[in-house]
């Protein structure tokens, strides 16, 4: 692997989770195409590149902040997770799996981040 941040399993686990987020996003109806869907994947697709993007090439302190933004992009996939929930488009079955492996990702992107 050619760069830091392929052998970083937080990395691979965002990637997994951002491909998730894409084919919950696709049962969404049109209307939230721009809106929801929209935020949502780009804040699912922040999180891994933000870790990529700290990670090479970049000061310790650099990376650790860009996994503060990988982190702060985490939260916001959660918060899209609640306004599908309430606006009845997320069902609860994907609701608490994507909230309990992103609150994972989250933990582990901090403990990365505390480790240094």
């Amino acid at each position: 692997m050619a760069f830091k941040f392929e052998e970083l399993r937080v990395w691979e686990m965002a990637i997994s989770l951002s491909a998730e987020v894409n084919v919950l996003i696709k049962t969404f109806p049109l209307e939230e195409r721009f809106v929801l869907s929209s935020q949502f994947q780009r804040a699912a697709d922040s999180v891994a590149l933000n870790i990529a993007e700290g990670s090479t090439g970049q000061s310790t302190a650099e990376f650790k902040k860009f996994l503060g933004y990988s982190i702060r992009s985490g939260i916001e996939v959660i918060s899209c997770l609640y306004l599908g929930k309430k606006r009845g488009i997320i069902y609860e079955e994907d609701f608490s799996k994507l909230y309990t492996t992103y609150e994972s990702l989250i933990i582990k992107i901090q403990a990365l981040k505390n480790s240094f």
